[in-house]
């Protein structure tokens, strides 16, 4: 069984204080990510949102675990109404002008089997892959 955890990094043309605001301000976050009503980087603050896999809904829940300003954000990742939890942690290195992110999404295997299609780690690469390869260097050069 594999439980490695999914690792995705990129650098982008952007200082990090630009890359920090992408991914930490809820109206900048709704352009290139997911549209989260409330967001706080902040210990303890809980947020959701929807998204969709294969035409079904699912409620993302989440709490956010760690947070260093500018540097690094962890929360929790799990779904209402599954088993299952998961943690995704964006840490940012500054390097100039240009910002190298990591994200890393570890605890996919704790998702259940039975949902497997929705679940399976495939999906989670192809998904973070598009967020963290596309969509968030977009909006960036954008922005």
């Amino acid at each position: 069984m594999q439980h490695e955890p999914f690792v995705i990094e990129r650098t982008f043309n952007a200082p990090a204080n630009k890359v920090w605001d992408a991914i930490t301000n809820k109206d900048q976050m709704k352009e290139w990510y997911f549209n989260i009503a409330d967001f706080k980087p902040e210990m303890g603050f809980e947020f959701t949102f929807n998204g969709t896999n294969e035409g079904e809904t699912f409620v993302h829940l989440c709490k956010i675990t760690e947070v260093i300003p500018g540097r690094k954000l962890t929360h929790s990742w799990t779904y209402k109404d599954y088993s299952g939890e998961s943690f995704v942690t964006w840490e940012l290195y500054p390097e100039g002008n240009k910002t190298r992110l990591v994200l890393t999404h570890k605890g996919l295997e704790t998702f259940p089997d039975t949902a497997q299609q929705h679940f399976a780690k495939a999906n989670f690469e192809k998904g973070w892959t598009y967020i963290v390869g596309t969509s968030l260097p977009n909006y960036l050069e954008k922005a």
